[in-house]
């Protein structure tokens, strides 16, 4: 009786016909190890044939040749062992999340509850990014900032863009790890904007900390595309990608270029450093963890603003 074939030889035996002097090496192969199979042997000077089975393909070789190919392929995927396992490694397991969408309406109830308050323009005054204030050491409003914003036009297009990138980056990281990459971006973003700028300059809106995400995911791509063999040229592609986005969306009329690039380069640097880890998302208490670390930040932030004055 015939046993499924995997990845290593099986012992040769015939089926059938007794004057068939072919014997089966592999049975229920996929077509991508019979034609790697067909290439080892080609070169091994070892005549062999295939049969398409009901769940695979079977490869025969002559029953006189059968321990030479046994060695042939055995030889062929000790040597290739290391880059085997890549291939066939199952992929990268990503959360099935909509976190995006929630950190959207967070955004609209903020924005609905300042402004029946006490208007916007009092909450950007008070928490905005002031490059000035900052400087003094009201690093609050770094956070505070990414939570303002000046009209519903302004507001839209930063919903509709941390639901979407927001959404991707925690779909790779994991709802918590995400979110606080995600706002670390944009206060760093923040905050070099306001070394850039040293005074008389004012940023709100979450579009830093999307950008942020957008810079994530760019480099994330990148460093995946460029370990594999023969797509280094193609890794390049997101950020390019990434770039271009910024380039469009990032530089519109009374849009803060050097925010978003600021958020950008954040968001390459914390995902440069978060691919150096491993590659599954964090466990769930992790997950707990950094979600509760992101919401301190965003409570003592708005405290800490409160209080300043």
């Amino acid at each position: 009786m015939r046993r499924p074939a995997n990845t290593d030889p099986v012992a040769c035996g015939k089926d059938g016909d007794p004057e068939d002097p072919m014997s089966y090496l592999f049975e229920n192969i996929t077509e991508d190890q019979a034609q790697t199979y067909a290439v080892v042997l080609s070169a091994a000077g070892i005549e062999f044939d295939f049969i398409r089975g009901p769940r695979g393909w079977n490869l025969r070789v002559d029953s006189e040749d059968c321990e030479r190919a046994c060695k042939a392929i055995a030889s062929y995927l000790s040597e290739n062992e290391i880059h085997h396992h890549k291939e066939t490694a199952p992929p990268e397991a990503h959360q099935k999340t909509v976190a995006g969408v929630w950190v959207a309406l967070v955004l609209l109830v903020a924005h609905i509850i300042m402004t029946q308050a006490a208007g916007d323009r009092a909450f950007i005054v008070r928490y905005g990014a002031s490059a000035e204030d900052i400087l003094t050491g009201q690093y609050y409003r770094a956070v505070t900032a990414l939570m303002l914003h000046a009209d519903s036009v302004h507001l839209t297009g930063n919903m509709v863009g941390i639901a979407l990138f927001g959404t991707a980056v925690c779909a790779v990281t994991g709802w918590g790890v995400g979110w606080l990459i995600i706002l670390m971006s944009g206060a760093a973003g923040n905050l070099l904007n306001a070394v850039f700028y040293q005074t008389d300059h004012l940023s709100i809106g979450a579009s830093t900390a999307v950008f942020g995400a957008v810079g994530f995911l760019a480099i994330a791509q990148f460093l995946k595309r460029y370990r594999e063999p023969g797509r280094r040229i193609r890794a390049w592609i997101p950020l390019g990608g990434g770039l271009a986005l910024l380039g469009i969306l990032g530089a519109a009329p009374h849009a803060d270029l050097a925010a978003h690039l600021f958020g950008f380069g954040s968001g390459i640097i914390s995902g440069f450093f978060y691919c150096l880890l491993p590659k599954r998302p964090a466990s769930a208490p992790y997950q707990i963890v950094c979600f509760l670390i992101a919401f301190g930040i965003l409570m003592v932030s708005w405290w800490a603003g409160a209080g300043g004055r």
